[in-house]
């Protein structure tokens, strides 16, 4: 008797964000879906997108990260859009799962992607940075001085709590 293998339903999105803007946010968002159909879901796979606006250093149409999802709540980005939250996340880098689909936000299941998910090893999510712990500009500047890139980036990961190897500043002039 053939083992049926269980489907792992998944929603995928096209996204010029990064891991870390994602760990922030606890999950990816501004995306325009049905709510009832996204909860159903039980990863998010986030691909990369774009040509000229990304984040990431991953190639386009690869998948980069996948997530279990916790809930989808509104955006705190854009009104009327939604935030799907993840509750542990996986680094992957899997060339060629975006397969042109027209809308950003595409309902499948792992299988079809390529990704198995006996082969992931999650993270539990960051807890989320608080008001309070955001750093200002102000707090990592020297009194008299110019605010150097070494500056920056520890203020910019105190910011977002993740390590100042993780910031890339790029200066356009």
């Amino acid at each position: 008797m053939s083992e049926i293998s269980a489907v792992h339903t998944a929603i995928a999105v096209f996204t010029g964000k990064s891991t870390d803007h994602m760990l922030t946010d606890q999950g990816s968002q501004s995306w325009v879906l049905d709510r009832k159909n996204a909860l159903h879901c039980e990863y998010l796979v986030c691909c990369r997108s774009g040509i000229d606006w990304v984040e990431g250093p991953e190639p386009r149409g690869s998948a980069f990260l996948v997530g279990r999802i916790s809930d989808v709540v509104p955006s705190t980005e854009t009104e009327g859009r939604w935030l799907i939250k993840i509750s542990a996340f996986a680094r992957v880098s899997i060339p060629g799962v975006w397969q042109g689909w027209r809308n950003p936000v595409h309902y499948t299941d792992l299988a079809s992607l390529g990704v198995d998910p006996n082969t992931l090893t999650f993270e539990p999510m960051p807890e989320p940075v608080t008001s309070d712990q955001r750093v200002t500009v102000s707090e990592t500047k020297p009194a008299g001085g110019s605010l150097t890139i070494s500056e920056a980036k520890r203020g910019l990961a105190l910011t977002f709590g993740v390590s100042e190897e993780a910031i890339e500043i790029t200066i356009r002039g």
